[in-house]
Order: C-alpha cells, then sequence, then structure tokens
C-alpha cells in the first residue's frame, strides 16, 4: 500500500501524523510512504530523517493525496483537503464529525473511507487512540488556564499555587475521565485547590483510591457544578460521549455566578464543547471573554506541544496504520471489532449512529458497511 502523510495545516498545528520511526515500521511491512515536504519539521523531525528511513519526499500535499492509497493525518481534514480526498482512498485521522456538519458532507461527498481516531476502541472499552491527546491535553489545561488568570490577558491576577499568607486558587475540573484525571493531578501539583466533578461513583472511588486527598472529588449534580463554579477561578470542562456532541454543562445564564475574571477552558471544544458559551479559538488567538468570563477553547490544544504530542500519538496509532496497510481497511476491520467502531464514513454512508444522531442524518451500520 502506498502511504501518504500531507503537512497538517489547520492554524498553529505543528503534529504530524507519522513519524520517521512509524514511516521506517510500514517500510519494513513492504509499503511506500509519501511524506510532504516539511510536515514534520514542527514535531522536529526533518525531511532528512524521513527520507534516511526510506520515504518518498514530496514537494506538495496535492501529490501525497493523489497517489496516496491511505492518508494519515491529526486533525481533521481542512476544506482545501477534503477536497482532494476521492471514492477508494482511506482517511485515518481525528475527525470529530458530531459538532461539524460541512466536514461531514464533503467527506461524505467525496466517497472516502474514514476511521476517526477518536472512536476506535479497545477490549475495555477505552479510547486506545484518543488517550494520548487526552493526558497531553488535561497536563496542558491548568497551565493555559494559569496563562489566562493572569490579569495581562483578561484574568482575576489569580496565580494557582497561592502565595506565603494568600490564599490558591480555587479550580473545578468537570469530568472525571482521562482529560479530567490529568487536569486535577497537574492543577493540584501547581498548587491549586481542586474539586473534580464526575456523574459516576466507581470512578470517584477509584480516583480517591488513586489520589487520596491530593484533589476531592464530588458527584455532578447540578447543584454541586453550580457552587464549584461559583467558587472557582479555572474551570476546566473534561466531558466527553465518545463521538457525540459534548452535554452543555455550564449555561450562559450560569456565568453571573462566576467571579469575574475567572477562566473558563473546554477541553471538550472538538465536540461542540461544554460550556453554552464555548466557540473553538486558536492558538493564534485563543481567548475571549463573555460575560466578564475568559474563555480558553483552542481546539487542537495538544499542537502546542507538538513533539510530545507526535511521539505520544504516533505509538498509540502504529499498530493501527500497519493493519489497515497489510491487511487493508475491510480485512483490518473484519478481524478488528474495535478499529472497527472507528469507521465514521464509507462510500457516502455515515456508519456512526452517535454522529448521524448529532447531525440527524441516516446511518449504516459499520458492520453492514463492510460488505459495500
Amino acid at each position: 500500500m502506498r502511504i501518504g502523510c500531507p503537512k497538517e495545516i489547520k492554524a498553529h498545528e505543528h503534529r504530524v501524523g507519522l513519524t520517521p520511526t512509524a514511516v521506517r515500521e510500514a517500510i519494513a511491512h513492504g509499503h511506500e510512504v509519501l511524506v510532504e515536504a516539511g510536515a514534520g519539521a514542527g514535531a522536529g523531525f526533518s525531511d532528512a530523517a524521513y527520507a534516511a528511513v526510506g520515504a518518498e519526499v514530496v514537494a506538495t500535499a496535492e501529490e501525497a493525496f493523489a497517489r496516496a492509497d491511505m492518508i494519515v493525518k491529526v486533525k481533521e481534514p481542512q476544506p482545501a483537503e477534503r477536497a482532494r480526498l476521492r471514492a477508494g482512498q482511506v482517511l485515518f485521522t481525528y475527525l470529530h464529525l458530531a459538532p461539524d456538519p460541512e466536514q461531514t458532507r464533503d467527506l461524505l461527498a467525496s466517497g472516502v473511507t474514514a476511521i476517526a481516531y477518536e472512536t476506535v476502541t479497545d477490549r475495555m472499552g477505552g479510547l486506545p487512540l484518543l488517550a494520548p491527546m487526552s493526558e497531553v491535553a488535561g497536563r496542558l489545561a491548568p497551565q493555559v488556564g494559569a496563562w489566562a488568570l493572569q490579569r495581562s490577558n483578561g484574568g482575576r491576577g489569580v496565580l494557582l499555587g497561592g502565595a506565603p499568607g494568600v490564599e490558591r486558587a480555587d479550580v473545578a475540573v468537570i469530568g472525571g475521565g482521562v482529560v479530567g484525571t490529568q487536569a486535577a493531578r497537574v492543577a493540584a501539583g501547581m498548587g491549586a485547590d481542586v474539586t473534580l466533578l464526575d456523574i459516576s461513583l466507581p470512578r470517584m472511588r477509584t480516583l480517591d483510591d488513586l489520589f487520596g486527598d491530593r484533589f476531592r472529588t464530588r458527584l455532578a449534580s447540578a447543584g454541586a457544578v453550580e457552587a464549584a463554579i461559583a467558587a472557582a477561578d479555572l474551570v476546566i470542562g473534561a466531558v466527553l460521549i465518545p463521538g457525540a456532541a459534548a452535554p452543555k454543562v455550564v449555561r450562559r445564564a450560569q456565568l453571573a455566578l462566576m467571579r469575574p475574571g475567572a477562566v473558563l477552558v473546554d477541553v471538550a471544544i472538538d465536540q461542540g464543547g461544554c460550556f453554552e458559551t464555548s466557540r473553538p479559538t486558536t492558538h493564534v488567538d485563543p481567548i475571549y471573554e463573555v460575560d466578564g468570563i475568559v474563555h480558553y477553547c483552542v481546539a487542537n490544544m495538544p499542537g502546542a506541544v507538538p513533539r510530545t504530542s507526535t511521539i505520544a500519538l504516533g505509538n498509540a496509532t502504529l499498530p493501527f496504520v500497519l493493519a489497515l496497510a497489510d491487511k487493508g481497511w475491510r480485512q483490518a476491520c473484519e478481524d478488528d471489532p474495535n478499529l472497527l467502531a472507528g469507521l465514521n464514513v464509507h462510500a457516502g454512508h455515515l456508519t456512526y449512529a452517535a454522529v448521524g444522531a448529532a447531525l440527524g442524518i441516516d446511518v449504516l451500520s459499520a458492520r453492514l458497511a463492510l460488505r459495500r
């Protein structure tokens, strides 16, 4: 199979879909790899490093897309990239289709077979290709929240760890999954007073066992969420329903309960955001204010640390890339129901139920799609 790895073109996105290590493995399996010139530069991987392991470095994205049987990326294809996709081609990347009808429409029209990192599962029901970036985003969230809290950025002028004789900042983390756990862990490590809210009692028991009194847990009832955001200097939204639009856990009217200059960091923005007032931003212009509350809603947070993120993601995606290339997408998905769970679009059909429910589009089951 011929695998294409184009340069990411989303604003300030410096990750790359394949590392030189992954390219070397793919070539050892008998495949050709086309890497667009400069694709790995932002993550610290030179064209020479790709060429040294056997990749063909091509001058343009157009060539990479035109010649490749499978495209491996990081972020969802942008409009110019979607126009280059074709029927019979495989796209393997993050998609986050539920809040993105335009992308969904373009992928359906292209006839491409699109497998989304964020809905691939494992035998334990986890999300192995989402987890590494969730870990990175969770660890980044208190860091960017601390930056947004600086007065020069519109925040309350509060230091997370406080100072001798000065109280620590209050941080509320809504959601106790991978993102929320990492966010709470890092915020506590920065010296903040942290409350993590989740709807699962078993999950909270697990977190209590793991972290003891480093941060407190609370059941995420409506009243508890209101009380937490009213007391918080920083609120981190870490709510996820796999493949579906994120639920809105904080409404605009509730911003009036919060302290002026408090900060909302919405890590769920890729799935539409879990705050009603969230809208996607970029690393170029990451924050905005609504009703006196600072919002940080960058849709590709891990792109701020592209080398760490690229290596972490590549470690997770490589076995699936090799399976798709070695067997072809049909046989690979037939053999692995966890990979089949990643199938979102095939030959003009939507194949993921949660996306169909979010966008009001009829869905063909992924199992039936294997037969088409």
